[in-house]
C-alpha cells in the first residue's frame, strides 16, 4: 500500500512564499493499493492537482472517502477532472448529515449548483455514486476494506481505517480530544465521563496498532484554550494518541493556515521535546505535500 498527501492545510488554502516546504492546499491523501487500486480521502484542494496526475491511467476508478462537510474537505470537488470524461468511474462515500436529512450527495448537489459553479453534476460525464456510510460500518474499496469511526468536531466527521494485505491507515479528518463539558462537582459530570470514555476507547481501538495515523494537529498547547470546542486537536494530543494506540508513525496535519512553514517547524520541534522519542514508540513526522510512503 502506498500513501501519498496532496493537501495538508487546514481551513482554507494557504499558497504564499511562506507555506512552499509543506503546501498550501487544503486536506486531501491518496492511496494505491498493492493492485494500484485508487483511494482517495478528502476532497480539498490538493484533490485538484492529484487529479492532473489521473490523465495518463484513464479510463479511472476512484473510491472517494469524505470525513466531513467542512469546505476543506469538499471544495475541490468540483474540480476533480476525470468526474468530466465518459468511461471514468467516482464512488464517493461519507456520513448522513443529521441537520439536512441528506446523504453524502448534498457535497456534490450544493456545490453543483449553478449560483456557485458553472456545471451540473447532469453533465457530467463519469459515473457517479454515492455511499453514505454509518459510524461503524466497514466497506470494500477494490482489495482495502475501509471501516468509518465517528470522532469528535462540530459535523458528523468519520475518521478512516484503511486496510490492505496486512498493513493499515487510520485518518482522523478533523478530531478534538474528548474532554468533559461539566465541572467535577456537577451532578452530571460522572454520567458525561462515562459517555466519553467508551467513546474514546472505540476511537482508540480502531487506530489500534496501525501502520500510519494520520491526525488533526492543528494547534499548540498554547492555542488551544481559547480555542477549546473547535473541534480540532494539538501536536502534543496527537502525539499522546499515536503512543496510546501503539501507532508505528504519526504524521502530524490539517497544519493551521496563518502558521508559516519556519513557525510549523519551530511548534513541532517544541512538542518533540515535550514527548521524547525511545525504541518501541511511534516515529512523529509533519504531514507535506508531495510526501510518498510505501508500506
Amino acid at each position: 500500500m502506498k500513501i501519498k498527501f496532496w493537501g495538508v492545510r487546514g481551513s482554507i488554502p494557504s499558497p504564499r512564499a511562506g507555506t512552499v516546504r509543506y503546501g498550501g492546499n487544503t486536506t486531501c491523501i491518496e492511496i494505491r493499493t498493492d493492485d494500484n487500486e485508487l483511494i482517495i480521502l478528502d476532497g480539498g484542494t490538493g484533490i485538484y492537482p492529484l487529479s492532473q496526475t489521473l490523465l495518463k491511467e484513464l479510463p479511472v476508478t476512484a473510491h472517494i472517502f469524505i470525513t466531513h462537510s467542512h469546505w476543506d474537505h469538499i471544495q475541490g470537488l468540483p474540480f476533480f477532472i476525470p468526474n468530466f470524461i465518459p468511461g471514468n468511474k467516482m464512488r464517493l462515500h461519507g456520513a448522513f448529515d443529521p441537520v439536512s436529512g441528506r446523504g453524502i450527495e448534498q457535497v456534490m448537489d450544493v456545490q453543483l449548483q449553478y449560483s456557485y459553479f458553472p456545471v451540473r453534476e447532469a453533465e457530467m460525464k463519469a459515473n457517479i455514486e454515492y455511499v453514505s456510510l454509518s459510524p461503524g460500518q466497514t466497506v470494500q474499496a477494490g482489495s482495502a476494506t475501509v471501516t468509518a469511526t465517528l470522532l469528535n468536531h462540530p459535523v458528523v466527521n468519520l475518521g478512516y481505517r484503511v486496510e490492505c494485505n496486512g498493513k493499515s491507515l487510520f485518518f482522523t479528518g478533523d478530531h478534538e480530544p474528548h474532554y468533559n463539558i461539566y465541572s467535577p462537582d456537577d451532578e452530571s459530570y460522572a454520567i458525561y465521563q462515562e459517555l466519553i470514555e467508551a467513546q474514546e476507547r472505540m476511537i482508540f481501538d480502531a487506530m489500534r496498532g496501525v501502520d500510519v495515523l494520520i491526525v488533526d494537529s492543528s494547534y499548540t498547547i498554547e492555542e488551544y484554550p481559547a480555542k477549546k470546542g473547535w473541534g480540532h486537536g494539538t501536536f502534543d494530543s496527537s502525539m499522546r494518541m499515536a503512543d496510546m494506540v501503539g501507532a508505528k508513525t504519526l504524521f502530524c496535519t490539517h497544519h493551521e493556515p496563518t502558521r508559516d512553514d519556519d513557525a510549523l517547524e519551530r511548534e513541532f520541534a517544541k512538542a518533540l521535546e515535550r514527548h521524547p522519542r525511545r525504541e518501541g514508540l511511534a516515529d512523529f513526522r509533519l504531514a507535506r505535500e508531495g510526501i510518498e510512503i510505501e508500506l
